[in-house]
């Protein structure tokens, strides 16, 4: 904390350590050391370039490395976080997705440039791109055969409870409906390789089906993303009219417990292991042979311990498939045990965890009727 006098230094000190500022303002990563001089609030480095794309806005310093004035740490002194944020999100919407620092860069650039570029969450009522029940637009769909990505005509609509999306703008019938209560929604830069990625999943025939989607501009990605979430909760608010809004919140969007890479074998546990893609959403666990095919090759149910469920480092003695990893772990069902290994301890590692946090939670009646998943095909 160089320079400024001394009566200064222990005065930003003192702000900064305040309960408070102890998480950034925007991603909650904990220990932040920027700020931002003009809003007033405590950032950490990676929120702190975001802001720096906003000068008009924010201005950041560093609280270890930059001089801070006396008027400049007066300032932070009468704001924090606790008061900005009381201004800039004073009307989130319950349903309005709020991201961490786990979370992709577009997320976490819209939710900042939201608060207090566009200042969405000011007032009280306001009309916002993704609340109004509806929304049309292009968004650039992965081909499920070729690959390409290509334009089409997508349409959410919270009065038919659906998303349609067309192959031609000028097309009558759409390609695809998708009732909302079955969607999911995340973000993929990485695996679709575009910064704006976004993968769309539903059930088809109670079997799982990948859309991967991107657009050019950020903030109409992520619109459509909390638009989703918007017409979800609403129906959510009429199917279960008794059950309370933090109650519906868990029930929209979530993010995959776990992605990668592990190998397999077969029912009969003789076979050779093969490389495939796992995708862990809660309680179904899903492979594929590419991470952007557009349907699971297999699937199964993870259910809770006290149903006869577990996950146990290693493989069985005795096991025969060839395999060229060698970090074991096996998934036991009332059914049959599954056979994985992972490349790095680190992986085996993660997936038990992942594993565990989904077993050790006790089933909901829902998810009994899920359980039917156990008896599709998981092959080699």
């Amino acid at each position: 904390m160089p320079g400024g006098n001394e009566k200064s230094v222990k005065a930003l000190k003192e702000v900064w350590r305040r309960a408070e500022n102890s998480l950034c303002a925007d991603c909650g990563k904990p220990d932040p050391d920027w700020a931002s001089s003009t809003l007033g609030v405590f950032i950490c480095l990676s929120c702190s370039g975001i802001h720096r794309n906003i000068p008009s806005i924010s201005k950041v310093k560093s609280l270890k490395m930059d001089h801070w004035d006396d008027a400049q740490v007066q300032f932070l002194a009468h704001h924090g976080n606790a008061v900005t944020k009381a201004t800039y999100e004073a009307h989130i919407p319950i349903y309005y997705y709020q991201p961490t620092y786990n979370d992709c860069q577009v997320l976490r650039e819209q939710w900042i440039r939201a608060k207090y570029e566009r200042k969405e969450f000011t007032e009280p009522g306001k009309q916002l791109p993704y609340s109004d029940g509806v929304k049309e637009g292009i968004l650039w769909k992965r081909g499920r055969d070729n690959g390409q990505f290509l334009p089409r005509k997508f349409l959410l609509s919270e009065r038919e409870g659906c998303l349609k999306y067309f192959i031609k703008q000028d097309a009558k019938e759409p390609k695809v409906i998708i009732k909302i209560d079955v969607i999911n929604a995340t973000f993929q830069p990485v695996k679709i390789g575009n910064p704006n990625g976004l993968q769309i999943t539903y059930l088809k025939d109670n079997k799982t089906r990948n859309i991967f989607v991107y657009h050019e501009n950020g903030k109409e990605v992520v619109d459509w993303f909390n638009a989703i979430r918007s017409v979800q909760f609403h129906y959510l608010k009429v199917a279960f009219p008794i059950a309370s809004d933090n109650e519906l919140k868990s029930r929209l969007t979530r993010n995959f417990l776990k992605e990668g890479y592990m190998e397999k074998t077969g029912p009969k546990q003789k076979e050779a292991f093969k490389k495939r893609w796992f995708t862990l959403d809660h309680r179904r666990l899903m492979y594929f042979k590419d991470p952007l095919d557009a349907f699971a090759k297999g699937e199964v149910f993870v259910g809770s311990r006290e149903n006869g469920y577990s996950v146990q480092k290693g493989l069985p003695s005795g096991t025969q498939g060839n395999f060229s990893w060698h970090y074991g772990l096996t998934i036991v069902t009332p059914d049959r045990e599954y056979l994985f290994t992972c490349e790095t301890e680190t992986d085996q590692m993660d997936w038990i965890t992942a594993f565990t946090s989904v077993i050790n939670q006790p089933m909901i009646p829902q998810e009994y009727a899920s359980k039917c998943l156990d008896t599709l095909s998981f092959p080699s």
